[in-house]
């Protein structure tokens, strides 16, 4: 019978070890935690401590296990771990790592230091990392690995097999060798499960497969995450401009991919981008230039309501309901924006069917326009028993949802064809139009017609 009884995670248990007040007490029960966790829960366990807790947990860690730990940081707690460390330390730690491991850290490292690293790796390590160091960090030759085993077309399975049992170990998440011509130009793919149930005497041209298509080393890292979603993926080659293969992807990289641009694109629409426990001078920086804009913003909305003091002089009413017109559009511009950066981000917005969403939230803002204005309406009117000012508010919330909606949909395209991530800056941008719309035309009717 299967027990439900929870248990805690081996890092839950470690952070409550860690972070006790008499924790020289609990040190060697920390160390055998450590001994039996993998390294993606001690990482976690990491990000999951304040920054003193942190160094303590760090330092406790043996030096032959900080490779595989410090690779699967995020990037701002790992470059804050590194700048610790020693440059000779550096290299003993990821001298055992994955090649796209060793790359993804040395990107993150000032250039004089990793000249210092490379300057004492062998000859053949040097040349396969400063060819990966080419690439942006986000494009597929960024997250390629060199681990490949190509064979050609003229050689039997038999020849295959004999080869990849010389191999001793295969590399992780090998389920398909490629096949190159004899200038090394990437003709196709040979499935591992292919060679395992076919004859010896078949020669790979026979077996091998066509249909995928290598990827570009320098398409972006989401394209590449878009591909192998779509085609369910496990590896996939990399080749240069000339089709020479020079790499593969595994999903094990992808997945890193899909889940740091998830936590960026949900950190990006407060404005923000940091390390959950980072200092509160550090996290303050980081904020204070969204905050500062929007600010700025406010000012603007501030302006907008000055145009009218004339009128909410003459009648206080119109202080008390404005902002709940320009509330109401922020949020439903934020819905909208929120659509258009997710369809964005999963690439399934483009030329052909934008015109169709945006005719969609058009039609969205009326109708809940409508159900919102009336609902507004009789709220004022009971309140204020005031007719006038009923339908004004009312037409000025139908007003602003409209226009909530196309700034949703307009704004994004914008920002992002001036290399702007909408995800930080689209709903300060989104949040000032709806204000500004919303108090304009509200106040502005009253203007009309009740002055």
């Amino acid at each position: 019978m299967v027990s439900n009884t929870s248990h805690p995670f081996p890092s839950d248990e470690l952070l409550k070890s860690i972070q006790r007040k008499n924790v020289s007490s609990s040190l060697n029960q920390i160390k055998r935690m450590l001994g039996n966790m993998p390294s993606s829960e001690i990482a976690h366990s990491l990000e999951s401590l304040p920054p003193k807790e942190r160094k303590l947990l760090w330092s406790m860690i043996e030096i032959e296990d900080e490779g595989e730990i410090i690779a699967e940081l995020n990037d701002e707690i790992q470059q804050e771990l590194m700048a610790e460390i020693s440059t000779e330390e550096l290299i003993k730690i990821i001298e055992d790592l994955e090649l796209d491991e060793i790359v993804d850290i040395l990107q993150a490292l000032p250039e004089s230091r990793t000249q210092n690293i490379l300057s004492a790796m062998s000859e053949r390590d040097q040349k396969r990392i400063k060819e990966a160091l080419e690439y942006p960090e986000d494009s597929a030759g960024g997250l390629m690995n060199t681990d490949i085993i190509s064979v050609r077309p003229k050689h039997s399975i038999e020849v295959v097999m004999r080869y990849l049992r010389a191999q001793k170990k295969l590399p992780q998440n090998t389920d398909q060798i490629f096949v190159v011509s004899r200038e090394n130009k990437y003709i196709g793919s040979l499935p591992v499960s292919s060679i395992l149930v076919s004859e010896p005497s078949l020669n790979t041209r026979e077996l091998m497969e066509t249909e995928m298509q290598p990827l570009d080393a320098n398409l972006g890292d989401k394209d590449v995450a878009r591909l192998f979603e779509q085609n369910d993926w496990v590896s996939a080659p990399v080749v240069d401009e000339n089709l020479n293969l020079i790499g593969r992807i595994t999903i094990d990289d992808v997945v890193d991919v899909i889940l740091e641009d998830a936590d960026q694109n949900f950190l990006g629409m407060a404005g923000i981008a940091e390390d959950t426990f980072a200092a509160p001078a550090r996290a303050a920086r980081g904020r204070v230039l969204w905050l500062s804009i929007n600010l700025m913003t406010a000012f603007i909305a501030s302006m907008t309501i000055s145009l009218f003091q004339a009128t909410i002089d003459q009648i206080v009413y119109l202080a008390i309901l404005m902002p709940i017109v320009a509330s109401m559009g922020g949020v439903a511009g934020t819905q909208t924006l929120t659509i258009m950066i997710r369809g964005l981000t999963l690439q399934q917005i483009n030329s052909t069917n934008l015109n169709w969403l945006f005719k969609r939230e058009i039609a969205v803002s009326i109708i809940t326009g409508l159900v919102l204005s009336i609902l507004v309406g009789g709220i004022t009117y009971f309140w204020f028993n005031n007719i006038v000012i009923s339908l004004l508010i009312s037409i000025a919330m139908v007003i602003n949802l409209i226009c909530s909606a196309i700034a949703g949909i307009l704004i994004p395209i914008v920002l992002r064809k001036f290399n702007q991530d909408p995800a930080i800056a689209g709903s300060v941008v989104v949040t000032t139009v709806t204000d500004v719309i919303g108090f304009f035309s509200f106040l502005g009717l009253a203007a009309i017609f009740l002055t």
